[in-house]
């Protein structure tokens, strides 16, 4: 398990941009989406550990980069990829080198969610309808959002603020990261679990490596639910959501014995307590995040158990990945010791 931390720490600081040049990229480009992570579902398409693939993904709303709908919501995906080589205990390590809105507007809602507030600032919400069919035929509670790929930003189209112009810089990353899980469970891509799914990571973004566990031969990848920017905790229950443009190449680590998600980035590793909204308390993604980093740095960085107790103790930093579900801790990398 070192060699794999030490392999993917390595992929998420990029290559040189000579060798990426080098590389011919694979175009995937699927008939059909789904909206379950089933083993059975045909193979989109077949690829060799270290090969880069591009595709592009829908929003969430099964929207492609001209708006046009082609699939059926909410979060249609492509796959699953095949990843030869990959088998069950295995681990399968995606770098994603390109992350790109593929379209100039993405949408959001309109107002908070009830659940990332308290019952009184429930009580005084404004009305969740600001115009009728404004982004999608039957829907009155849904904003469009200019992206503004040159430039970089994101800004709210209407309605106008008084007081703050709405407009930031674009952060695209994916929400739905996942492989086929365990056994025949064919869980749709709304939830996550141990198996990645619509874990809601706004980290799992451009140049970052994410480590998900193989449950069945080739591992079958799923991807979906593009976001130009979202917050910590995706407090509405969406990001700015937009169809996306995304080239990625993944390694397969074999007998990687991975329990849960890990996401490895430019300054920081992460465990991710995966878990169903609404299902579990964010307490226990806390335990499940916390149990996983003693684990790594045990396992891979060879620290004393009471000494990874104490790193994380002084140095871990947690997240809240969504406001009912799931949480993350990061240790920064320069706080790890060297390999062993």
């Amino acid at each position: 398990m070192r060699a794999l931390a030490i392999s993917c720490i390595a992929l998420a600081i990029g290559m040189p941009a000579n060798a990426q040049q080098a590389q011919a990229v694979r175009r995937i480009v699927p008939d059909t989406f789904w909206n379950t992570l089933d083993h059975r579902h045909p193979v989109a398409a077949r690829i060799k550990p270290g090969e880069v693939v591009s595709t592009r993904l829908l929003d969430a709303g099964a929207r492609d980069w001209q708006n046009v709908q082609r699939a059926q919501p909410s979060n249609p995906m492509v796959g699953p990829i095949y990843i030869e080589g990959a088998e069950p205990g295995d681990a399968i390590a995606i770098t994603f080198r390109k992350v790109r809105p593929s379209r100039g507007t993405a949408w959001s809602y309109y107002r908070l969610g009830y659940f990332s507030l308290t019952g009184a600032a429930i009580a005084g919400l404004y009305p969740n309808v600001y115009k009728a069919d404004f982004v999608r035929p039957g829907r009155s509670d849904l904003l469009i959002w200019d992206v503004d790929t040159v430039r970089g930003t994101v800004k709210l189209r209407e309605p106008v603020s008084a007081k703050h112009r709405l407009e930031f810089p674009m952060e695209p990353m994916l929400g739905v990261v996942g492989v086929a899980p365990a056994g025949d469970f064919a869980p749709t891509s709304a939830p996550s679990r141990e198996y990645g799914g619509n874990m809601g990571f706004n980290e799992i973004r451009e140049g970052t490596t994410l480590l998900l566990p193989v449950f069945h031969p080739g591992a079958l990848l799923f991807l979906a639910d593009g976001h130009a920017l979202m917050a910590d905790g995706e407090p509405t229950g969406a990001g700015l959501e937009t169809s996306m443009d995304v080239e990625l190449s993944v390694d397969v680590h074999k007998n990687a014995r991975l329990d849960w998600p890990r996401l490895i980035t430019r300054d920081y590793i992460i465990s991710i307590g995966s878990q169903a909204e609404f299902i579990s308390t964010v307490d226990r993604a806390i335990q499940l995040a916390t149990s996983d980093m003693v684990r790594w740095l045990t396992e891979d960085y060879g620290m004393e158990p009471w000494a990874a107790h104490m790193l994380i103790s002084t140095k871990g930093e947690y997240e809240v990945v969504t406001v009912m579900g799931s949480a993350a801790l990061k240790i920064a990398k320069r706080w790890l010791p060297a390999a062993p």
